[in-house]
């Protein structure tokens, strides 16, 4: 009788218990899924070059492209000739002082997204400021339609830098626009453990730099965050598939010193393996930015080293081993989508 009374009440929290947006797209109960994704494909040569390694020779399944950027054309017919899952990196930020880009839209038709140099702003928080969201909207269907035009079909939307979910207008135009073109919309509407270490992550990393930070300090909550579940509802409903989970932080991972490229590459391994022992099961994407080489994009920014990091752990066999015997599944935003069509 007792053990009957166990049973129903296992059942019964069973029931209760909602569903990853994975088992609800079909993925088996328990199992992790990962999309290991490469931002910034397009944005320079090195990033094209570490895309393409990341995803042909490595365990990276998709990418998104800058369409501004100078780079972006010749990746997005790389990616027709030998078809990847490529989104498109929805780009109203250009954040390095010499190597800058301009909205496609052109500086007449969207005044608030560009600075006194004709660029995007170097930061969200100029955009927020300067930009509305009709503007907002107006360029980021540009540079959807501009991939279109050369023939792209673009597996997913996501936001460079995410600009486009720091402020509520532009947070309900991004989704708006993924509706009305049916391509996803990367958002995290699930348990979200791994996105919270990642905003921690930025928010302490930020703090320090401003000299803000104390040890037991209160950190505050994000509006996004808070509201991320009734979002994803919001979007699954649209007919679009939904994350469980996101992390965005592989740029923060470097070890103690000054590590050469070897010993960076094998810390990313433990810390991308650390994270997916961490994640719970579900949907989760894992942001990283892959470069090929190091031989001139030291001149863009400081992050060169990370990204060659990132590249090279991404192809590392030790960490493609480790996903095998964990059980995890890789997957791309075209399976994603494919499956959440197939759910009436």
């Amino acid at each position: 009788m007792i053990g009957c009374l166990i049973l129903l009440v296992l059942e019964s929290a069973i029931a209760q218990r909602a569903a990853t947006y994975a088992e609800m797209l079909g993925y088996p109960t328990g199992v992790k899924v990962v999309i290991f994704h490469v931002d910034d494909a397009g944005m320079s040569y090195e990033s094209n070059e570490g895309t393409i390694k990341s995803i042909e020779n490595g365990v990276a399944t998709s990418c998104s492209i800058m369409m501004p950027c100078p780079w972006a054309a010749s990746f997005v017919r790389y990616a027709m000739q030998e078809p990847m899952d490529a989104g498109i990196h929805l780009t109203l930020t250009s954040e390095w002082k010499d190597y800058r880009w301009h909205p496609i839209s052109g500086k007449k038709a969207v005044p608030g997204l560009v600075d006194a140099e004709g660029s995007l702003w170097p930061s969200v928080r100029e955009v927020v400021q300067h930009a509305s969201a009709d503007e907002v909207e107006m360029e980021i269907r540009a540079q959807i339609d501009r991939a279109l035009e050369m023939g792209l079909k673009p597996t997913h939307l996501d936001s460079h830098m995410g600009t486009l979910f720091y402020h509520p207008p532009f947070l309900e135009r991004y989704i708006k626009v993924g509706v009305d073109y049916g391509i996803p919309v990367m958002f995290p509407g699930g348990n979200n453990k791994l996105l919270k270490i990642s905003m921690r992550d930025n928010l302490i990393k930020q703090l320090k730099k401003d000299g803000k930070f104390r040890e037991g300090m209160e950190l505050p909550g994000n509006e996004m965050l808070e509201n991320a579940a009734e979002i994803g509802q919001q979007i699954w409903k649209s007919g679009l598939p939904v994350l469980d989970d996101l992390h965005s932080v592989s740029g923060n991972w470097k070890p103690e010193g000054n590590p050469d490229d070897k010993a960076w590459g094998e810390y990313k391994v433990a810390q991308f393996k650390s994270i997916l022992r961490e994640m719970e099961p579900g949907l989760a994407m894992v942001i990283v930015h892959s470069n090929g080489d190091r031989k001139t994009f030291d001149r863009i920014s400081s992050s060169g080293g990370s990204r060659y990091a990132d590249m090279l752990a991404m192809t590392d066999p030790e960490l493609k081993k480790f996903i095998a015997e964990e059980g995890i599944l890789l997957t791309t935003w075209q399976e994603v989508m494919e499956r959440r069509k197939n759910i009436k």
